[in-house]
């Protein structure tokens, strides 16, 4: 479907085009479990989720939902859903233990075997390379504030080019550097768990350092056909007021949100500002000459993950702050309206923001929404069955505003709903539920929620149902 066709539907239909592509996502770490198997070394996560006060009831990912011995019934649902396309993480440690040296073969044949399973049941596979799983050794090296890091992710993704580059539709690089970077080095909520400003920025800059080098990776192992992408969670950064103290605290978090991965990755450069702003911090002699070429080599995509907006005044964060330099100088507001279970603010109007906003400023880039999605306490009634009717408005205004997007003009070509299962939700455990199926971590049953049944009916359909 033309933008002029969007733009010709009724006000009561919403239809999408024949080749978008509908898929859901996952991470290695939240679902597969199998923690010790097979050659398999710690993560940064596994140390991180042992260590006492770090994860909501002493969760770990050790058994998550099961899906290293789970997969084929897994895609089975997703055929069931008629997904098209399944957006999943690979885990570095299992198929390169200790981050360095030769690959795993029984890793990598997970793999190999998932995929496979998903071509055969017609679903387009979306590897993202990196979701936060950062094998321990390299953490013990020094982690991603060590630029060597950078080199490592370089090799590890050429041992899992060579062995699915001829099978992959889409390569991801990195998904949401930003949370590697600052959740896990600034603030220290994420893993490695580091309260250290300096050493985020370093992140940052050698997280983009490691998805151009695994550009150039990609460009020569995998084939030609296949999309090279990168994922990032941007900020709708929206200032409370248009005072000029609420709009310059509005900057200051879209440079540290935003434009630390855009303007390098396309742009070849750093923000002034940004640069200005932590100049307290570091004089960034961490960026070597050849890197920004490297770091903005032309991507196929990018991948968006949006769950809520970010409302921005002039005040103070109190540290410890994923934000450095701008602690000092910037206020978080508690947006109105209705509120997930992870009390995160529900509104889809930040989602449309930030695609018009990427229609103006990168228009030659294909979008992707790789993540968007809610959760909310959900349970399986007495007939087995799962409502959860908070989670369809959600992606039903959610899906509105993508549509609204590309009728603007955004070059939209595909939505990954998160997520597909319940599953190890980082620091909060198993006590958030964003997934569309239900999991049981008692018995690892799945039981498809009503959001599932909804979702596969817009995917059949291509459009969303009337109210």
């Amino acid at each position: 479907m033309t933008t002029l066709a969007l733009h010709n539907a009724t006000a009561s239909e919403v239809a999408f085009p024949p080749t978008f592509r509908w898929g859901a996502a996952t991470a290695a770490y939240q679902i597969e479990g199998a923690a010790d198997e097979d050659g398999r070394t710690p993560s940064i996560w596994d140390t991180f989720s042992r260590t006492p006060g770090k994860v909501r009831n002493g969760d770990t990912g050790d058994i998550a939902a099961d899906h290293y011995h789970c997969m084929r019934e897994d895609v089975a649902i997703m055929a069931a859903l008629g997904l098209t396309d399944y957006r999943f993480s690979v885990s570095w440690p299992r198929v390169q233990p200790g981050g360095r040296g030769p690959a795993s073969q029984k890793g990598l044949d997970f793999y190999r075997a998932l995929v496979d399973e998903l071509l055969a049941k017609g679903i387009r596979p979306v590897l993202t390379l990196y979701h936060w799983d950062l094998p321990q050794e390299l953490e013990d090296a020094g982690g991603w504030p060590q630029r060597d890091t950078a080199q490592r992710f370089a090799d590890y993704t050429a041992l899992v080019a060579e062995a699915l580059g001829d099978r992959v539709h889409t390569w991801t690089t990195l998904n949401e550097p930003w949370c590697a970077a600052f959740l896990g080095y600034a603030e220290g909520v994420h893993a490695p768990g580091r309260t250290e400003p300096e050493a985020a920025l370093r992140a940052a800059h050698h997280l983009n350092l490691a998805h151009g080098l695994a550009v150039d990776v990609l460009r020569e192992q995998a084939h030609p056909s296949a999309e090279v992408s990168l994922t990032l969670n941007l900020a709708a950064v929206r200032p409370l007021s248009d005072s000029p103290t609420d709009t310059d605290a509005a900057r200051r978090i879209d440079a540290l949100a935003n434009r630390i991965f855009l303007d390098p990755v396309f742009h070849g450069r750093y923000p002034q500002d940004l640069r200005a702003d932590t100049a307290k911090l570091t004089d960034w002699s961490f960026v070597q000459d050849g890197d920004l070429p490297i770091i903005s080599r032309p991507i196929d995509s990018l991948g968006i993950n949006y769950y809520s907006p970010t409302m921005i005044a002039a005040g103070s964060h109190p540290l410890p702050s994923p934000w450095p330099a701008a602690q000092e100088h910037v206020r978080f507001v508690p947006a109105p309206g209705p509120r997930t279970a992870m009390d995160w603010p529900v509104d889809a109007d930040g989602l449309h923001e930030l695609l018009t906003r990427l229609r103006d400023e990168l228009p030659d880039t294909p979008l992707l929404i790789t993540e968007n999605g809610a959760a909310y306490d959900d349970y399986a009634d007495p007939t087995g069955a799962v409502h959860d009717p908070e989670r369809i408005t959600y992606l039903r205004s959610h899906l509105q505003a993508v549509h609204r997007a590309m009728a603007a003009g955004a070059d939209v070509r595909g939505y990954f709903l998160w997520s597909l299962l319940d599953n190890f939700e980082w620091a909060y455990g198993y006590s958030k539920r964003f997934g569309i199926v239900h999991v049981d971590f008692a018995t690892q049953r799945r039981t498809p929620k009503d959001s599932a049944l909804w979702y596969a009916d817009v995917v059949a359909q291509g459009r969303l149902p009337h109210d």
